[in-house]
């Protein structure tokens, strides 16, 4: 995306691969039932996230959707999600590629958390067996 092109222009393309990619239907409703408070960030949406980034030539679209899947599974967003699974087998993703991006964010994403959730209550725990046979208690002096 060349950086000198205006607002309107990424717009109108974010508008052309959001069609592409989601199909017309499901535009035409966002922006049909879009609110006057909401309407800004459909427009930024459609101008960054489709005219700026998934314009960009760096990544295929089967790909990013498929990154997009693991993104929005990784933060627990199913409608998002739903769309992007319409729109990863639009772009090509089978749905055993589909199993497969899913199966390893079950792993990474779950796993990683509770290890990280893991180390720190450990730590707390042994700061608290300390804290106790000093004499303080768990929430320090006077406790």
């Amino acid at each position: 995306m060349p950086s000198d092109q205006t607002h309107e222009q990424s717009y109108q393309q974010g508008l052309k691969v959001r069609r592409e990619v989601l199909g017309d239907a499901h535009v035409d409703r966002s922006l049909a039932e879009v609110s006057d408070f909401a309407r800004p960030v459909q427009e930024l949406v459609t101008e960054y996230c489709w005219g700026v980034v998934w314009s960009r030539d760096g990544l295929g679209r089967k790909t990013r959707s498929l990154l997009n899947l693991a993104m929005l599974t990784a933060l627990n967003r199913p409608h998002e999600f739903a769309v992007h699974v319409r729109g990863a087998l639009t772009n090509g993703a089978s749905p055993a590629e589909i199993q497969e991006t899913l199966l390893q964010t079950a792993v990474y994403v779950g796993v990683p958390a509770a290890l990280e959730s893991f180390r720190i209550a450990d730590s707390i725990l042994k700061e608290a067996v300390a804290l106790e046979a000093d004499g303080r208690g768990a929430d320090g002096p006077g406790s």
